[in-house]
């Protein structure tokens, strides 16, 4: 299945897009969700920032966004992920 997340879409677009993410970014301790540099870093950019694993970042907001588990159906606790 092809990714919903473009690799250059910010944070800011991917939380204004699909609202269910915010919660893997709290869940990180990222502070995103009114970061003035929200609506300029990428994912790359914020897995960076705040020392995440991209590739499991990007698989966290991927299965946050995801058809089957998507806003229709109740949210499931988003990961935490481990430092990189």
């Amino acid at each position: 299945m092809a990714s919903l997340l473009d690799h250059d879409m910010t944070m800011d677009e991917i939380m204004r897009r699909w609202p269910q993410t915010i919660r893997v970014m709290i869940r990180n301790g990222m502070l995103c969700v009114g970061c003035p540099i929200a609506p300029f870093h990428t994912v790359s950019d914020a897995a960076r920032e705040h020392e995440l694993d991209e590739a499991s970042l990007r698989a966290a907001l991927e299965a946050a966004i995801s058809p089957k588990t998507g806003s229709a159906a109740p949210m499931a606790p988003a990961p935490v992920l481990r430092r990189a």
